[in-house]
Parts: structure tokens; C-alpha cells; sequence
């Protein structure tokens, strides 16, 4: 057994598999895409090499500039608003004594729900004849909304069904951190007379940093990718108001056969999802690292 495991091959026979399934799903598509980003390709005919062309006609198309504001909606909403509710509600949950765990399975569950489902289901909601919200504004005597039906309102129930969604998960990754805080901590600090939102501003914040920066990058590349939802609920409208970088991509590749464009559009997507991380792990994202 020693000499076997000291034969190079026996290493070989594990990891060869492994770097070629690698290669196979991951750098051939990626390097492909970098070189039909390059070309007008419909998928079907061969690929003719047409430079820039792609990008210039990206940033060209004011349907595209929207889907970009859009996208910095998202990312706004995400690191604004979003995150310091999450860490609120981690904060709350952490201190519940009784039915802690169904706290975390109740916020924690949307997120492992099908984009379709969450979709369908928000779609009900705001439905503006048999939706939940409709009858409440009726028993108001108010007018329904057509949340989705409305330029400026389609976007922000989007924003608000896309938090829904994810929220939960971000809440049980800070949970988790504040919960590996030793107790000895904050009941020293309790004892020095700290009141509890002091502890929490001046003690645990400072503790779940890390994690934190982490739930804003995820929040970052979550807002750059998204897509899913859009085509769900909207399917870009109305009138394109609510068209992201990722659903003018799908939309141009698989509906229309632009293969090349579509592309292009995906490498700028990761160009700015790269930019975006990189700026604030650079800056804001910079933390050192805790001990207790």
C-alpha cells in the first residue's frame, strides 16, 4: 500500500479526470466564447471575424444602456438597502431564545425555491385583479397597481421579489458568523454595562466583518449576473424597462441566433462583474483578520 502510494501514476489516475473534466466545461467554453465574441456567428453557419464590431454595437444600443442602469439598480438596492436589513435580521435572530431554528429555516427556505416558482408565485401577488396587494388597496378604496405592467413600477417589484428570494441566504451566512462569536465576549462587555445595540455596534459588527465583505461581493456579482427572474416576471418589459445585461444576452443568442453577439455581451459582463469586485475588495472590502 505505502509503494502505491508513493507511485506518481497512482496521483495521475485522479487527477487527470478531474483536470479534464475541468477543461472540457469550463476553459474550452470560456476561450470559445472569447473567440466567437469576435464574429457574426447564428450557431449554424460558419463564423466570420468581424473585429470590435460586437462591443462597438453594444454600447451603441440604448436598449443596453438601460439594461446597464438596470443592473446598477440592482446593485444599488442590493448593497443600500438589502444588506443592512440582512444584518439586522441576524442581529434580531441571533438573540431569539425560543424557535430559533424554525427563524432560520422560515427566512432560509425561499432561497432554495426555483426562480420559476418564486416568479409564478410573485406574479400572483401583484397580480392587479385577484393579487393579495390588489385587495388590499380595494378594502382601502384605493385604485389596483399594475405593478408589472407599468415602467415605474415593474422594476422596483422585481428588485423587491429578487431581495425575497435571497435575503434568507445572506441571513444565515451572517447568522452563522455572529453565532461563532464566544458567548464570554459579549456577556464581559454586558457586564462593563453595554447596553445590547452598543455590543452590537461596537462588538459584533466589528467581529463579523469578514463576512460581511463577503455578503457584499456576493450581492455585487449577484447583481451583474442576474437574469432569471427578469425573464420569469417580465421578460424585459414592458417596453424593455426592465431588460438586464444577462437578458438582452439570452434574448440575442438563443431567441434571435446572434451566437457572436451574444457573447460579447457575456464577456462584458464579466469585464464589469470583475471591475465592480475588484474596486471594492480594493478599497471598502479591505479587512483584517479576526481572532477571538
Amino acid at each position: 500500500m505505502k509503494n502505491t502510494l508513493k507511485n506518481p501514476a497512482v496521483y495521475l489516475m485522479f487527477v487527470i479526470p478531474t483536470i479534464a473534466h475541468y477543461g472540457l466545461f469550463f476553459l474550452y467554453p470560456m476561450f470559445s466564447s472569447v473567440f466567437y465574441a469576435f464574429t457574426d456567428w447564428d450557431g449554424l453557419n460558419p463564423a466570420k471575424f468581424i473585429g470590435f464590431d460586437n462591443f462597438t454595437k453594444a454600447f451603441s444600443d440604448d436598449q443596453f444602456h438601460v439594461a446597464i442602469w438596470n443592473n446598477m439598480y440592482f446593485l444599488l438596492f442590493s448593497v443600500i438597502l438589502q444588506v443592512p436589513v440582512i444584518i439586522v435580521c441576524a442581529l434580531l435572530i441571533s438573540n431569539v431564545k425560543r424557535f430559533a431554528g424554525l427563524y432560520k429555516t422560515t427566512v432560509f427556505v425561499p432561497s432554495i425555491l426555483s426562480t420559476s416558482v418564486i416568479g409564478i408565485l410573485w406574479g400572483f401577488i401583484y397580480d392587479p385583479d385577484i393579487g393579495p396587494i390588489a385587495a388590499f388597496l380595494k378594502f382601502f378604496g384605493m385604485e389596483p397597481i399594475y405593478w408589472l405592467a407599468e415602467s415605474k413600477w415593474a422594476m422596483k417589484a422585481i428588485l423587491i421579489t429578487n431581495a425575497w428570494q435571497w435575503v434568507g441566504f445572506y441571513i444565515v451566512l451572517i447568522l452563522a458568523a455572529i453565532l461563532a462569536i464566544p458567548k464570554d465576549i459579549d456577556e464581559a462587555a454586558a457586564i462593563d454595562g453595554a447596553t445590547a445595540p452598543q455590543r452590537a455596534w461596537y462588538l459584533t459588527l466589528p467581529l463579523i466583518k469578514p463576512i460581511i465583505s463577503v455578503v457584499v461581493m456576493l450581492s455585487i456579482a449577484g447583481a451583474m449576473r442576474v437574469v432569471d427572474v427578469v425573464l420569469v416576471m417580465t421578460n424585459g418589459g414592458p417596453a424593455g424597462s426592465t431588460e438586464v445585461m444577462a437578458s438582452i444576452m439570452v434574448n440575442k443568442a438563443i431567441k434571435y441566433g446572434e451566437y457572436g453577439y451574444g457573447m460579447a455581451l457575456a464577456i462584458i459582463i464579466f469585464a464589469f462583474a470583475l471591475v465592480l469586485t475588484a474596486i471594492y475588495q480594493l478599497t471598502l472590502g479591505k479587512s483584517e483578520r479576526v481572532e477571538y
